[in-house]
């Protein structure tokens, strides 16, 4: 096959990591493989495949301002000249996320000439993004959502899409995208150094002990707010005195930077037994990874998430905040994941709950104002009915960082506060037969092979499928209504 994947950029990490491995999945079968990139790679030779840049599709902020005809025009000059004919399908990332605003036509230009697409969002502005649908709207969308849809989501037989996880598929499903045209690819998974460390499994105390003195549970994470660090620093607050916790990376994102620094400030005036950014500067990133006593993650929104799968492959367990929305895929192929817990609750009394309440409100309003949905008039309760159980304690992954701050303080000034809680520190199942089957999952399940053969017959497909005009599209409203539901807010995504 002859096949264009086309994304914004190459950067190191996220979806450039995805395609990375495509890249090495489809060489190896003996497909040809061109990469159409805004920028040029970040890091140059580290893909299987030519790669060409094409600066009207990088982000909209730095991109010449060529209309979707001409970014057409250049896609379809550039896969010719490098692929020696066109396409046999274009395989797109994130093409719907606002970022590019002229890439939503270019393709569907594209899908009426003819051309074969396979659509692969791996997030989506309808989740959490309100600035980047506002955009779209205005721009591309006359200020209609069902016009949006339209250019976002069209769908005849020549357009398929792919999506990270079942949560995702059941929404495009309710939107209307047919099932034959609809599939679940999951990431394929790798670690650095995890060929080495195979055999490896946890560390004993005296292993640990190498180089440290502690027990390391680290966050391998950059930690944005949804990481939801906060929570890291609320285990390290009530830490035996083996114990002690860390993440790798700080933010990039200058709007990022003041609440994390916050928390930076607060973990030093606490004198909370954290180490953060450890992997800054590191070299051998796999030492670090060995040296943990486990891998922990306290995310309350993943697209995928790796961080539920990678540690298996260095024979270190997960430990954390469980996403059954994210890990029901990882469950049904076999993965043991019950030593993750699914709430954090806290007394309700140690907050002002009032306050609380106002501001899930606001939040509310808010995200109902940013997408033009209309408010229904149990949102509120809805969304309080899930932040608290039955003993009207709140979860600490619903909190906003002041609320956060305010626990974290209440358990450092009172020792006492802890006993309160479920558990003092996370919950872990490290048995070596648990991680020895999880591994054989992941091997079996998400590794670049299992990754070539569903994308190999996710392509069959396309090819296989006849083309037709753009007459339908997909219900983005529907998709708004169902990432927005009062059940998912976390104040930490606002």
């Amino acid at each position: 096959m002859r096949i264009a994947i086309v994304h914004f950029h190459l950067q190191t990490g996220g979806v450039t990591r995805v395609i990375q491995h495509a890249c090495a999945a489809l060489a190896a079968a003996g497909h040809s493989v061109l990469v159409l990139s805004g920028e040029p790679a970040q890091q140059p030779g580290s893909l299987a495949a030519r790669i060409e840049v094409i600066p009207a599709l990088g982000y909209e902020e730095r991109r010449p301002p060529l209309g979707s005809k001409a970014l057409q025009q250049a896609m379809e000059q550039a896969a010719k000249r490098m692929l020696g004919a066109a396409p046999d399908l274009w395989h797109v990332h994130n093409h719907c996320l606002g970022k590019n605003l002229a890439l939503p036509d270019a393709l569907r230009a594209l899908a009426e000439a003819g051309h074969r697409l396979l659509l692969q969002p791996h997030d989506f502005a309808e989740d959490g993004r309100p600035a980047l649908y506002r955009r779209m709207l205005e721009t591309i969308g006359a200020q209609d959502g069902a016009g949006l849809s339209a250019h976002l989501y069209p769908v005849a037989p020549q357009i398929h899409y792919a999506t990270l996880n079942l949560r995702d598929h059941g929404f495009f499903a309710a939107a209307g995208v047919p099932s034959t045209q609809l599939h679940r690819l999951p990431n394929a998974v790798s670690f650095a150094g995890e060929q080495d460390s195979k055999a490896s499994r946890p560390p004993s105390r005296q292993q640990t002990a190498v180089g440290i003195d502690h027990r390391r549970w680290l966050y391998p994470t950059r930690a944005i707010r949804r990481k939801n660090l906060g929570e890291l620093l609320l285990w390290a607050a009530l830490a035996g005195p083996d114990d002690r916790f860390a993440t790798t990376l700080a933010p990039q994102n200058p709007l990022e930077q003041p609440i994390y620094q916050r928390w930076v400030s607060l973990a030093r005036e606490l004198a909370l037994p954290v180490d953060l950014e450890l992997g800054a500067g590191n070299s051998d990133f796999g030492a670090l990874l060995a040296s943990s006593h486990a891998l922990m993650t306290t995310s309350v929104a993943e697209g995928f998430g790796l961080a539920f799968l990678e540690p298996w492959l260095i024979g270190r367990p997960v430990a954390g905040r469980d996403l059954p929305e994210i890990t029901a895929d990882f469950s049904a192929d076999g993965l043991d994941l019950s030593g993750l817990y699914r709430r954090l609750p806290v007394p309700l009394d140690w907050l002002d709950a009032a306050a609380l309440r106002r501001r899930l409100d606001q939040a509310l309003a808010a995200a109902a104002s940013a997408y033009g949905r209309e408010r229904e008039a149990d949102d509120l309760e809805r969304a309080w009915r899930v932040a608290l159980d039955e003993d009207s304690r709140v979860d600490f992954g619903r909190l906003d960082e002041d609320a956060q701050t305010q626990v974290l303080r209440h358990v450092r000034a009172d020792p006492a506060a802890g006993s309160a809680l479920d558990a003092t520190s996370p919950p872990l199942a490290a048995e070596a037969e648990l991680i020895a089957r999880n591994q054989a999952v992941v091997e079996r399940e998400y590794l670049i092979d299992g990754y070539r053969r569903r994308l190999e017959a996710i392509y069959q497909s396309l090819l296989n499928a006849p083309t037709a005009p753009l007459r339908d599209q997909a219900d983005g409203r529907a998709l708004i209504a169902r990432f927005q539901a009062p059940e998912r807010l976390h104040l930490l995504r606002t």
